[in-house]
């Protein structure tokens, strides 16, 4: 589905691991947190609280909205835009944003 341009020997960036739902993934250091679901396969990565279509990184650029997620507690984060880091929480939002949290 997403494959980077670079290969194995081409890439030198550190491999971290960032935890989505709860579950361990790997991702490149400096990479966006988009670009590393993708490349987990994490799609989509959310539903629309309207109709629950389902979306997922769309222009990669902080254009569309389609890429948001919640990360390290803040909701409506748009992953295109955040650089991975070691540690890092990621939650796909199910439906609208918790109404009385912060954002």
């Amino acid at each position: 589905m997403f494959k980077s341009m670079l290969t194995a020997s081409e890439d030198q960036r550190a491999d971290i691991a960032i935890l989505v739902d709860g579950k361990t993934i790997r991702a490149r250091a400096g990479e966006s947190l988009a670009t590393a679901l993708l490349n987990a396969g994490v799609v989509p990565l959310r539903h629309t609280p309207v109709s629950g279509s389902p979306r997922a990184p769309f222009c990669l650029m902080g254009v569309c909205f389609d890429c948001l997620v919640e990360v390290d507690g803040r909701q409506n984060v748009q992953s295109c835009m955040v650089q991975v880091h070691a540690g890092m929480q990621v939650r796909l939002p199910d439906g609208a944003r918790h109404v009385g949290e912060p954002a």
